[in-house]
């Protein structure tokens, strides 16, 4: 099919976000396009001094039904969907007086914001649109002949293209376009119907869809020869979607990844309560820890795994202060994410220009319900969020002795990480800290033993005199074979000895 333009001779507008609008319905004026407009789309254009026609005006029928019903006619859709080269459609156009509409602009009642906004369902149902889906679906179907728009962003694009073809769009404009509005209605009907199956609390809906807006095309993938991109759900959880990115260059599937697994692991940890440090490298903690301050809680997490920690991503539960920035800034790191930070603060990182500093504006509920999804061949395994807190959990002493108020602290610690470490997992720690981490190994086992075996490895970089799992706690997220189902060590070896009589506590 050739690339032919298409003259733009009509347009109809029907807009609820209308940045961009008056200018936009101005420059088309000015190429002479007719204008046709619906509600307070028309009364804009109309107060800018425009000419614009009500869409009342083409269908012979007022807005009703507190305007429910206003585009659903032959009318709208006929000039939306005539071919314009079929001799009968034309036949069809002249003998009921329908005129063709070359160019749509809509964008879609404000559903999701409405959601957001915690609306009631009645003003839910309210803001879901029928007739610009119906028109964005009729017009992208004709792209041939139709160019439809559905976010002011492309506003731009339409222009260029009219100025430089004497009023006309070409088709690849076109197919582009189409694309992008199906898109959208995807999109919009997906966050529609996991909105009904959340409030009829449906866990298995016969179909399950998910849409989201790109935020960013990447560079590549997690290996450089994939493709990828990060889109923007409409779940509003605060994390790296929904970071302001104040320096550094862009970030990568992997940063995207590493920093969504710190921060979702930062949010365990009540600011109110403590401060608190993350580090995560390939997508596993190497490093966390509570501190009376962001710098001290960062400088104990270090010392779990310094080695890991290099080019690692780093998530604080707290606004980040100056002595935490300059704390961090004495080690190669990715990304820092925080709530937020101070004017110092930020003055200390803008000094380290390949430091990427992100600012999500609030900490992940680790309470809140939520869907995860993972595809695999051919399919999307869908799943609830997990949502345990070790505080909320009945724990049960089920050994000889009991464990102190500060060991059951460091359990309690210990179990807020392993939430976010792969399995098979392991967790030291002693005094609010990781002291030994071990990760994704296919025998708990063997997860046991590379976390003493980094444990003894931080004990010879800092010189102490013993590995400081000596004494410390340790959980998993899973019960141990045998008689190894214990979750606080007394006696730490490099290959650690789970001794039958060892005296420990299980949380179950």
């Amino acid at each position: 099919m050739t690339d032919h333009p298409r003259r733009v001779t009509r347009a109809l507008l029907s807009v609820s976000d209308k940045a961009g609008l008056i200018e936009f319905a101005g420059a088309l004026a000015r190429h002479g396009v007719a204008l046709v407009s619906t509600g307070g789309t028309a009364k804009a254009i109309a107060a800018a001094g425009l000419k614009v026609v009500d869409v009342s005006e083409l269908t012979g029928f007022p807005e009703m039904m507190d305007g429910r019903v206003k585009t659903l006619h032959p009318n709208v859709h006929g000039g939306l969907l005539a071919i314009r080269d079929n001799a009968d459609h034309a036949k069809s156009m002249k003998d009921h007086g329908i005129a063709a509409i070359d160019l749509l602009v809509v964008n879609l009642y404000p559903f999701e914001a409405t959601v957001d906004k915690g609306a009631s369902e009645e003003d839910c149902i309210e803001n879901i649109d029928i007739g610009g889906p119906a028109m964005i679906r009729a017009a992208a179907k004709n792209h041939d002949d139709v160019a439809v728009v559905v976010e002011p962003s492309d506003y731009q694009a339409v222009l260029d293209e009219l100025a430089a073809h004497h009023g006309a769009t070409t088709l690849t404009l076109r197919k582009r376009l189409a694309a992008k509005a199906y898109a959208r209605t995807a999109a919009y009907d997906a966050a529609i119907s996991n909105w009904f199956a959340a409030r009829l609390k449906i866990d298995a809906p016969d179909f399950r869809t998910v849409g989201g807006k790109l935020i960013q095309a990447l560079r590549y993938g997690e290996n450089p020869h994939q493709n990828a991109a990060f889109y923007n759900t409409p779940e509003k959880r605060p994390g790296v979607a929904t970071a302001r990115q104040l320096q550094g260059k862009e970030l990568s599937y992997n940063n995207i990844n590493d920093t969504d697994a710190a921060y979702e692991c930062i949010g365990e940890f009540d600011a109110k309560r403590t401060a608190a440090c993350v580090i995560v490298k390939h997508a596993n903690p190497c490093g966390v820890a509570e501190g009376s301050d962001l710098a001290s809680a960062y400088r104990k997490a270090l010392a779990c795994d310094s080695t890991s920690a290099y080019g690692g991503i780093i998530a604080f539960n707290r606004t980040l202060d100056a002595d935490a920035a300059n704390a961090v800034a004495g080690i190669f790191t990715e990304v820092i994410i925080a709530p937020d930070a101070t004017d110092e603060a930020i003055a200390i990182i803008g000094k380290r220009k390949n430091l990427r500093l992100l600012l999500a504006g609030g900490l992940p509920d680790a309470r809140a319900v939520g869907l995860t999804a993972k595809t695999v061949a051919g399919g999307l395994l869908v799943q609830s969020r997990d949502n345990a807190v070790v505080d909320d959990m009945t724990l049960k002493v089920a050994t000889k002795r009991a464990p102190t108020d500060a060991e059951m602290h460091d359990l309690k610690f210990a179990f807020r990480v392993a939430k976010h470490v792969k399995s098979n997992t392991i967790v030291y720690a002693k005094d609010l800290a990781t002291v030994g981490i071990g990760a994704g190994q296919m025998s708990r086992v063997d997860s046991a033993r590379i976390a003493a075996r980094k444990a003894e490895d931080a004990a010879k970089e800092l010189k102490l005199a013993a590995p400081m799992t000596k004494g410390s706690v340790v959980a998993s997220e899973r019960s141990f074979p045998s008689r190894m189902d214990c979750s606080l060590l007394s006696k730490p070896e490099r290959q650690p000895s789970f001794n039958p009589a060892a005296r420990c506590a299980t949380m179950k």
